[in-house]
């Protein structure tokens, strides 16, 4: 049996690695673009659905191969906050996120020949009320780069966040809890 992870996302391959079971990665290259009727719940699904199937396809000769794929968005007054293209974007996303509450939703799907599962992992994340210094110097360690909504918990946006209630590997990118539990029900882990 072969675990294929569909992601180039060096955080989700650490997390995947904590759960300790083998797997390759598979880089591609899937449009994350929101339809105009499309819910952030559904976005996210259906996006990580789409990695998870066009990595399978990649991969489906092989015998008992699974590709697991995840997609996370910060979502704040149901507006999806993507990975920003710039530090303007990323500055005015830090902006808008300070002193509120948003909800950070990661969908992962794992994909086989026998079956195609899925969990949903939603967490809400408090930041700090941000001085336009702080907002400022956030930007300038690049950490942003790359991260939905702009920031990274597992970094320096920690100092950013003053409370999360769900899953802080599920705000990097991949719920390991929800992830173990696919993984069992696959029999890719025991």
């Amino acid at each position: 049996m072969q675990l294929y992870l569909a992601s180039g996302s060096p955080r989700r391959a650490e997390l995947l690695t904590r759960l300790r079971v083998p797997f390759a990665v598979l880089e591609l290259d899937i449009p994350e673009v929101r339809n105009a009727d499309e819910s952030p719940r559904a976005y996210v699904m259906r996006v990580a659905q789409d990695k998870a199937l066009a990595g399978f396809a990649k991969v489906q000769d092989m015998s008992a191969a699974w590709v697991l794929a995840a997609d996370t968005e910060v979502i704040l007054d149901d507006e999806v906050f993507g990975k920003p293209a710039d530090a303007k974007a990323a500055s005015e996303m830090l902006t808008r996120l300070a002193g509120r509450t948003h909800q950070v939703i990661t969908t992962v799907w794992l994909v086989g020949a026998a079956a195609q599962l899925h969990a949903e992992s939603v967490s809400e994340v408090s930041f700090a009320p941000l001085s336009a210094a702080q907002v400022d110097g956030y930007i300038a360690s690049g950490e942003w780069q790359g991260k939905a909504g702009g920031y990274a918990i597992q970094g320096l946006g920690e100092t950013l966040v003053t409370r999360l209630c769900g899953s802080f590997s599920g705000v990097m990118g991949l719920p390991l809890h929800e992830t173990a539990t696919l993984l069992r029900r696959a029999g890719v882990l025991a």
